[in-house]
């Protein structure tokens, strides 16, 4: 298994170096036959390597462009994919954060201001009382420590950045999942700072594109007093069902937060939460097909980790 990740891993390097991507850019491999060792015929356009692994029979890989997922598919898939991993990590999120209110200052919230602050929170993000109840109760028991929070950057395929935020009562143990994840992939961590002054922190409201009309959304934003409304990215090939995946996302800072929330509950618009906060691109990277479908499974990946709260990418 380790070779064949390695073979994977070295088929992406050959495609970096034989397609012009920047160097500072960094390779994950692909589960899917996207960036598998494939042997082409002499006669073919495309270059050929050999690769040998620990005395095995050479291999011919060659760097061809994908042929199984198109741009249009890759993206329902990821919007989907992210919008359902968001809320399962909101509330895993929120669940910690009431692990360390308590273990600072008890189970009391009138008591205890942090965790009251956390249940306000909670409140505001829609997070089930039953999640909140199984964590007041787990923070008393034996071993449970406290969460920490910390930030790992990375450099992406294509010359994009990730930024990941991490919610551990073990830090060696975060370190050593996301460093194994990243390796696997072939990927490469930047230094702390190294990408992200490329992102800013906001709130954020996710709206879909069918939920609501733009004009609406933009008249209740300014009544509110939040900071922008970004529409989706639009491609011509789109199709109904790219535009039914679409999200518009209300900017706000955290005091018009919770202004903006009861906007959208009076006019009955339907809208996802952020987590707390969100980190936003200050400017996006355009990518090609197969550097999308490899920063996707690297942030699928990386998502998979119970420590792992976030991942955000400066990719278009």
């Amino acid at each position: 298994m380790r070779s064949y990740s390695s073979l994977r891993a070295v088929t992406a390097i050959l495609h970096r170096f034989t397609n012009g991507v920047p160097a500072s850019s960094f390779i994950t491999r692909s589960r899917s036959s996207l960036s598998s060792a494939v042997s082409i015929s002499s006669a073919s356009s495309f270059p050929q390597y050999q690769v040998q692994f620990n005395g095995y029979q050479q291999r011919s890989v060659s760097t061809f462009p994908p042929v199984c997922m198109g741009r249009r598919s890759s993206k329902i898939a990821g919007r989907k994919g992210a919008q359902d991993a968001k809320k399962a990590k909101l509330y895993s999120r929120i669940g910690k954060e009431v692990v360390s209110a308590v273990k600072k200052g008890g189970p009391n919230p009138m008591s205890n201001m942090v965790l009251a602050a956390v249940l306000e929170k909670a409140k505001e993000l829609d997070v089930p009382k039953e999640i909140l109840e199984r964590n007041i109760k787990r923070a008393s028991e034996k071993g449970q420590e406290a969460y920490i929070e910390k930030i790992y950057e990375v450099y992406g395929f294509g010359g994009v950045s990730m930024v990941i935020e991490v919610l551990t009562d073990k830090i060696t143990r975060s370190v050593a999942t996301v460093r194994e994840v990243v390796k696997d992939h072939g990927a490469k961590m930047a230094d702390p700072g190294s990408v992200l002054f490329k992102f800013r922190r906001v709130r954020v409201v996710n709206i879909k594109v069918i939920d609501a009309d733009k004009d609406q959304l933009l008249a209740i934003a300014l009544d509110a007093g939040a900071e922008d409304v970004i529409e989706p990215p639009i491609s011509e090939d789109d199709s109904d069902e790219d535009r039914s995946e679409s999200y518009y996302k209300i900017v706000s800072s955290t005091e018009n937060y919770a202004t903006i929330l009861a906007k959208l509950r009076e006019e009955a618009i339907n809208f996802e939460t952020d987590n707390g906060s969100e980190l936003l691109p200050i400017t996006t990277i355009e990518v090609d097909d197969e550097a999308m479908d490899l920063n996707r499974e690297l942030m699928s990946n990386l998502l998979e980790l119970d420590d792992v709260d976030a991942v955000y990418i400066d990719q278009k």
